[in-house]
């Protein structure tokens, strides 16, 4: 939670800003079981297998395996720390949208700007909706950085009104590329910004693992991201990830038919 002395500034900062960095904000037990989830995940082709199942539902069906069905990643969607805090940014009653946990290797490629709020079309940002950005082994320049445009997340404008610009740099962005392990970056969902690839050679540097998670406030219906979407509510509720503190944390009725998105299709396309 963010700590009292100085709450009033960051949620502040945090409303301007559109971000809000958290070094070393998850306890190092759980981090230290997070990344073996992660290489199981990605190894095991259970990633790959997840993300077929999105792209081709109607060919792949739903994956044999989601997220929250590995202990540390269950528990990290609910962390309570987080939840507090999200408390206090989304307000008193909010939802778990999705989860992605991902390992890119070294001199991996970037991704170009774009932000990641959840609307059809885009119209407004009255329900605020953010992206928990964990990255579990911390963040060095030679794993490249996170760019981040301040002030974007009031602009309302497509996902990828600006993605022609690549991962160029802007003017009045943030770049935030050393972080220890097991840092947090909170995102509005709606803030533009880029993963941008490492300069240079990589020699000798570790993969980059990253966990995204993604919270909506209540009060309106979400478009959910993957086809199989009630099966991961229905999964942490029957783990009781919610704790018994969180009664809306994994409620299915603030979310709305699903329908594939324009970037699904696009994906389609190229493969």
């Amino acid at each position: 939670m963010i700590d009292v002395a100085d709450g009033e500034s960051q949620l502040k900062g945090f409303s301007e800003n559109g971000y809000l960095v958290l070094p070393g904000f998850l306890p190092t037990e759980l981090v230290g079981r997070l990344a073996p989830e992660v290489d199981h995940w990605v190894d095991t082709g259970l990633r790959q297998r997840s993300i077929d199942a999105c792209l081709r539902p109607r060919e792949y069906g739903p994956p044999p395996f989601v997220e929250l069905q590995l202990p540390a990643h269950g528990e990290l969607a609910a962390h309570p720390p987080l939840l507090e805090l999200l408390g206090q940014l989304l307000g008193p009653s909010f939802v778990f949208h999705h989860l992605h946990s991902d390992r890119r290797p070294p001199g991996g490629p970037g991704k170009s700007w774009h932000h990641d709020y959840e609307q059809r079309p885009q119209r407004d940002r009255r329900h605020p909706m953010v992206h928990a950005l964990h990255y579990i082994g911390g963040l060095r320049p030679a794993m490249g950085g996170l760019a981040v445009l301040p002030g974007s997340q009031r602009q309302v404008a497509e996902k990828h009104a600006i993605d022609h610009l690549g991962t160029a740099v802007l003017p009045g962005e943030v770049l935030i590329d050393e972080l220890p392990p097991g840092s947090t970056v909170v995102l509005h969902s709606a803030l533009f910004h880029t993963r941008r690839a490492a300069p240079g050679s990589v020699g000798g540097v570790g993969h980059r693992y990253m966990i995204d998670a993604s919270y909506c406030r209540t009060g309106t219906r979400w478009p959910p991201v993957k086809p199989h979407w009630r099966h991961v509510l229905a999964v942490a509720r029957e783990r009781g990830l919610d704790h018994g503190r969180w009664p809306e944390l994994f409620a299915d009725r603030h979310f709305c038919a699903y329908q594939a998105s324009d970037e699904d299709e696009r994906e389609r396309q190229r493969t």
